[in-house]
């Protein structure tokens, strides 16, 4: 009869480390440092483990210590969205630096779906849930999630009092008023609610306005449309007016941008000599723009990484609701005379 390989236990890398079982243990948990443990045993224990192809006991594991050492991330339909996308990539990557595995599942918006997947993951015995949305807004958790250890992303839901980890919506739409301010024609606003409940449109409006009237500006019109190239070229092409020369658009995001662009160029303007246009999102369609377009970043990688961070830490720690700056990716689109300083008076 042929047997199999014998698989390498944790005695095993002990000895080939010539370290205890114990100490071997503490390494591969994470506690070299709180143990006192010498650099010099921790990378004899890490080259045992590449050199015997060791693997962790995670069942064993998970009755000693009562984790499994995996997170669950229940979202909409984030991981089927390009851009979104990237909330996965740092969610999994902060899960990989914690030594843990990151379960994903996707509702596609069907509240039954999304209930079973909540309560797989409980039955499971995943450490944590992140609950993910596509668009920033307010949500209603399934039961079972609010009583649960969880943490929301891209989204909130005031009656759970779950923590809830957001991009800084106000704080964008401020930055976008400091790259606008001194245009010397009107600043414009394009774009409407992309959907009943979205905070994202409003926030940032409400930013803009906050921040343009401190430095003695307004917003003179809101050319309103759904958040897509074809509706907002429409839009701003029956809007346009030669008044708006030496103003600025703020879209409300990148793919209202290319629309606006669109327009622009087919009443002969010119992007940013004639007119000024800043965006949201970040999204790679704003560097294919000609010219590149300036849009105020969603973070989505970093969202996704704190999200585990505040799933992980101990319960209370962090604020209620984290809120990341959106960075500002300039392009082409805006003139540097038109730009104040962040936070000064103009």
């Amino acid at each position: 009869m042929v047997r199999g390989v014998r698989k390498a236990r944790l005695a095993d890398v002990a000895a080939r480390a010539g370290v205890s079982r114990t100490t071997a243990s503490y390494i591969l948990n994470g506690r070299s440092a709180e143990m006192r443990i010498s650099a010099d045993a921790v990378d004899r224990v890490r080259s045992a483990v590449v050199d015997l192809g060791y693997r962790p006991n995670r069942t064993a594991r998970s009755l000693r210590t009562a984790r499994t050492g995996t997170v669950g991330l229940v979202s909409d339909s984030v991981a089927s969205g390009h851009f979104a996308s990237r909330m996965l990539t740092g969610a999994s990557a902060a899960a990989r630096e914690s030594d843990l595995l990151l379960l994903v599942g996707e509702t596609d918006g069907d509240p039954l779906v999304e209930r079973l997947l909540v309560d797989q993951m409980l039955d499971q015995g995943v450490d944590g849930i992140v609950y993910a949305t596509l668009r920033h807004r307010e949500v209603s958790v399934p039961l079972a999630l609010a009583q649960s250890r969880a943490v929301l992303l891209n989204c909130v839901d005031p009656a759970s009092g779950l923590p809830a980890v957001v991009p800084d919506e106000v704080g964008g739409g401020r930055s976008a008023a400091d790259l606008v301010a001194r245009c010397a024609g009107p600043v414009v606003v394009v774009g409407d609610e992309a959907e009943q409940g979205s905070y994202a449109g409003a926030m940032r409006l409400a930013g803009l306005e906050e921040r343009l009237g401190e430095l003695g500006r307004t917003i003179a019109d809101v050319v309103r449309c759904d958040w897509t190239v074809p509706a907002a070229r429409d839009a701003v092409s029956c809007w346009w007016t030669p008044a708006a020369r030496d103003g600025a658009l703020v879209c409300l995001n990148d793919r209202v941008a290319m629309g606006a662009y669109q327009a622009l160029a087919a009443h002969g303007a010119v992007v940013p000599d004639d007119v000024a246009v800043v965006s949201f999102d970040g999204s790679d369609l704003a560097g294919w723009l000609t010219p590149t377009l300036t849009s105020v970043a969603l973070p989505f990688v970093a969202l996704g990484a704190r999200a585990v961070e505040v799933l992980l830490a101990p319960p209370g720690s962090h604020a209620p609701v984290t809120r990341l700056a959106m960075p500002v990716v300039r392009g082409g689109s805006v003139p540097a005379a038109a730009a104040v300083t962040p936070g000064s008076a103009g």
